[in-house]
């Protein structure tokens, strides 16, 4: 059955349908600095444990969104780190970088992007 089919079917009816809100970052109001970008879109490492790139984003598990964090090792293009939690604030990010500083063998001079 098409989507025209369904419309008409449901104004037959008298159905209207019900879209889920959009998601929005929870914040805590403080404003953090910007710091310089080092990496200036070199993405080609020699190395591994020479640059890792992190990201947040968010996911709808259970009935909630919860927040993925993840790090990244530019040499090897996987993931070497990883944390959930119900909110994006620091400590998410922290658990995620933890993870991967401990499973590389506590690596020294790595640039985080």
């Amino acid at each position: 059955m098409g989507r025209y089919k369904v419309a008409a079917l449901m104004k037959e009816a008298k159905l209207v349908s019900k879209q889920p809100g959009g998601h929005r970052y929870k914040t805590n109001g403080k404003v953090h600095s910007t710091v310089e970008n080092k990496l200036q879109r070199q993405f080609d490492v020699a190395g591994p444990n020479q640059v890792w790139c992190g990201d947040i984003t968010y996911i709808w598990a259970d009935s909630q969104w919860v927040y993925l964090a993840v790090v990244i090792d530019l040499y090897a293009r996987k993931v070497i780190g990883w944390a959930i939690s119900r909110s994006p604030d620091s400590a998410l990010a922290i658990k995620a970088l933890e993870m991967a500083y401990h499973l590389r063998g506590q690596p020294k001079g790595v640039m985080f992007h």
